[in-house]
């Protein structure tokens, strides 16, 4: 590990360590608000905000944000999808000292009031469709206040008056507000731009409060700092090489309130002065489809799921969409079949490579090149300036060789300060200022990564371990399977039997003795799956991850 090979395999250009710039995630807006004020910052449904412009509405919602007394170190919850308002609420929040607290705004009650009171935060800004829900439980937290905003608020006028008529009320976004609550185009209504408070903020500043999904317990805060993130946009920026600073348009398909979209989508973005493209529900794939047929997205970050839906969308298939702008896309949360890549790189004429990475490394660490070799079932290379180590299972010190299978261990700048008000998991997660991934992975000769699990999905068949991944890998290979996901489920003397939950492709006929047939020419008997459950879909979260918890 200590020769790093990974390095030998960089692309050309992208260097082994990097020269940091001592700038805020405030800069990232500014810079180029005052170097190219009219380029396009936001494209959504016809409507364009500059640079300018939403640097503009940032400063008047942080003199907003001032006037109800939120200050430097205190917590803001936004709670909305992809729009131009949730950029310029993120930053209005940064723009005066204050944390983000991003929030799935498809969460449950008892979801949101996990986090908010972990967080403590004390001014949510919402989409108005939410509000009841959010209202329910404020009782219950810190929040003071609601600052609600309509999604029709950033259309062009003319698609405003049709969602005023025809959607606004079916769809929940017409609400009565209540209390001292109010509505975010009424708060900034009679601010003026030398309102804006001058706040000194440092790169050490904390910046973010991401949580996790909790699919490993209770939801934890990861604590990052304005330079954790932009760390990793600069390492994202240096590895794709192909990119053209204030050339791009990037396609936001990711939640942003999740850190994979967050960073790789709207911070490199911004990093690079680019368009950023606004969706928010992936999930409507001809929506989707027209978008990137209506504004050419060139840089695409997203989920092997997405690229699937879009690959066997029928008018894709119809040849009815031209996806040709699309150039670069990282891939990330889920395996990257090799089938689901070519299939993608042949409709776009694009580079689609799989990443890795995870919010208490704010956010990626490990990428395939974009123009080198990507192995198949590898998460790549570590970015510059991460450390990475594969440790004994056992006793989490010892350093293991190419090719042997442990715990991956990473050490970077932008990895977490640690859990918010957590100092147990904390004290887990971070020792010697490594950080345990609790990821299962093997290195190779030339310095690629492959994972085969997390650490508390290993099976236990007798005196075997079976890794999820390795089955997983195997079964997705049959022609007829389109989705699988492999756990332990109760054997008898064995302790735990292989179980596969598996979604067929449409019209496939395969049955589970075909499934064991096949993964008994690849695999020895033990990893073989006793059980083979077919679904319609596996349950998934908002950026493609399977929910084993929900499969048992």
């Amino acid at each position: 590990m200590q020769t790093k090979p990974w390095l030998q395999h960089y692309d050309e250009g992208v260097p082994h360590n990097l020269d940091y710039p001592e700038i805020t995630l405030v800069d990232l807006l500014e810079r180029p608000a005052a170097d190219y004020p009219n380029a396009p910052c936001t494209l959504f449904n016809g409507a364009v905000i500059s640079y300018g412009e939403m640097n503009a509405f940032a400063d008047r919602l942080a003199a907003g944000l001032a006037r109800l007394g939120i200050k430097a170190g205190d917590r803001v919850g936004i709670f909305m999808p992809n729009t131009p308002q949730f950029i310029m609420s993120y930053f209005a929040v940064l723009k005066l000292g204050a944390a983000v607290v991003a929030i799935n705004p498809l969460y449950t009650a008892n979801e949101i009031d996990i986090q908010v009171n972990n967080a403590g935060v004390e001014i949510m800004i919402l989409m108005s469709n939410n509000y009841e829900k959010v209202k329910a439980l404020q009782a219950r937290t810190r929040i003071r206040q609601l600052v609600a905003t309509n999604i029709k608020e950033t259309l062009p006028a003319h698609q405003r008056l049709l969602f005023s008529w025809f959607r606004e009320k079916n769809l929940g976004f017409r609400v009565e507000l209540r209390d001292q609550d109010i509505w975010l185009t009424d708060l900034i209504a009679d601010l003026r731009l030398e309102e804006a408070p001058q706040v000194n903020i440092q790169p050490e500043d904390t910046a973010l409060l991401q949580y996790s999904g909790g699919s490993t317990g209770i939801s934890k805060g990861v604590v990052a700092s304005h330079r954790n993130l932009v760390v990793n946009a600069a390492q994202i920026d240096a590895w794709n090489v192909t990119a053209v600073e204030g050339r791009e348009r990037v396609l936001l398909a990711l939640p942003l309130y999740h850190a994979y979209g967050m960073a790789v989508g709207m911070l490199y973005g911004l990093m690079k002065r680019a368009a950023l493209i606004m969706v928010p529900d992936p999930r409507e794939v001809g929506s989707l489809l027209r978008t990137i047929q209506k504004y050419k997205p060139t840089i695409f970050p997203g989920v092997p799921a997405l690229y699937n839906a879009i690959n066997h969308h029928p008018d894709v298939e119809a040849g009815k969409y031209d996806l040709s702008s699309v150039k670069v896309c990282i891939s990330g949360s889920a395996p990257l079949l090799s089938r689901t890549k070519l299939r993608f790189e042949q409709l776009t004429g694009g580079t689609l490579v799989e990443g890795y990475g995870l919010s208490e490394a704010l956010v990626v660490t490990h990428c395939n090149p974009i123009n080198g070799l990507n192995k198949p079932g590898a998460i790549g290379l570590p970015f510059p300036d991460v450390e990475c180590r594969v440790v004994d299972l056992e006793d989490g010190v010892t350093v293991l060789g190419q090719g042997e299978v442990g715990e991956l261990v990473l050490r970077a700048p932008q990895v977490m300060r640690q859990y918010h008000r957590m100092p147990q998991e904390t004290m887990a997660a971070l020792k010697e200022g490594w950080l345990y991934t609790g990821d299962i992975a093997r290195m190779d000769e030339d310095g690629y990564f492959f994972l085969s699990g997390r650490k508390k999905d290993v099976i236990k068949v007798g005196g075997f371990q079976v890794w999820p991944r390795e089955v997983e890998e195997v079964i997705q290979t049959h022609a007829d399977v389109l989705d699988v996901a492999v756990g332990g489920v109760a054997g008898g003397e064995e302790g735990e039997q292989v179980k596969a939950w598996v979604v067929l492709a449409e019209g496939a006929l395969a049955s589970p003795a075909e499934i064991q047939a096949w993964c008994r020419e690849q695999l020895v008997a033990y990893k073989v799956p006793r059980q083979i459950e077919f679904l319609d879909e596996l349950p998934k979260n908002n950026v493609g991850k399977v929910l084993r918890e929900a499969l048992h």
